[in-house]
C-alpha cells in the first residue's frame, strides 16, 4: 500500500510510512509529533480508505490518501483505485446500475412494484377554513415496467384524487423509493 500527501502545491507517492514522515518533516509548517508521527502510522497500517486530514493550523490541513497506484502519474489517472468489496463479485452492468439510482429507476422490468412517495398536500383546516400544506406518505403497489413507470402511475392516480395545488416530488429525489416485488401473472 502507497500513500499520497499533500499539503497546499507540495505533494508527494511515497512507498513507506517512514518516507512519508521525512517528507512532512521537510515542510516547515507542519510540526511532527511523536502523536502525529504515531497516528500517520496507524492510519497507514489499517484496513481504512478513506482520505485522512491533519491540522496544520486554522482552516490549515494536509491529506494522506492510501492508493494501490506505484507513480504518481498512476495516482493522478485513478487507475488504481481502491475496489469496491461488496460488489466485486456482480457482473460490471448490474454492479454500474446498483451504484447508479438513476439507472436503476429507468432499468426496464416488468411486474409489480412498491412505491412509496412523500409529498406535500393541500388540506382545508375545518376550525378556519384556510388550507395549508401537509407532509403526507402514500404507498401503493402497481403493474409497471420500471421504477420511472411507476412513480408516473401513482402521481397520475393521485392528481385526479388531491388538490391540484399538491406539490408532488422529482422521482430522482430522496422523497420517492420503490422496490421491485415480481413479475406478474
Amino acid at each position: 500500500m502507497n500513500l499520497y500527501l499533500r499539503y497546499f502545491d507540495n505533494e508527494t507517492l511515497v512507498h513507506s510510512v517512514e518516507e512519508a514522515i521525512d517528507f512532512l518533516s521537510s515542510i516547515s509548517d507542519i510540526n511532527m509529533t511523536e502523536e502525529l508521527e504515531a497516528d500517520i502510522r496507524d492510519y497507514a497500517a489499517s484496513d481504512v480508505f478513506y482520505p485522512k486530514r491533519y491540522k496544520v493550523r486554522s482552516r490549515v490541513y494536509f491529506i494522506v490518501i492510501k492508493t494501490l497506484a506505484q507513480t504518481m502519474l498512476d495516482f493522478k489517472q485513478k487507475k488504481a483505485i481502491h475496489p469496491n468489496t461488496n460488489n466485486a463479485n456482480m457482473p460490471i452492468d448490474r454492479r454500474q446500475n446498483a451504484d447508479n439510482p438513476l439507472a436503476r429507476l429507468n432499468e426496464k422490468k416488468q411486474g409489480w412494484y412498491e412505491g412509496e412517495l412523500d409529498f406535500k398536500r393541500v388540506v382545508m383546516v375545518p376550525s378556519t377554513g384556510k388550507f395549508e400544506y401537509r407532509d403526507t406518505k402514500f404507498v401503493a403497489r402497481c403493474k409497471a415496467v420500471s421504477g420511472m413507470d411507476c412513480y408516473n402511475r401513482i402521481i397520475e392516480n393521485l392528481r385526479d384524487r388531491v388538490d391540484a395545488r399538491s406539490q408532488f416530488p422529482s422521482a430522482k429525489g430522496k422523497n420517492f423509493h420503490f422496490k421491485y416485488l415480481g413479475m406478474w401473472k
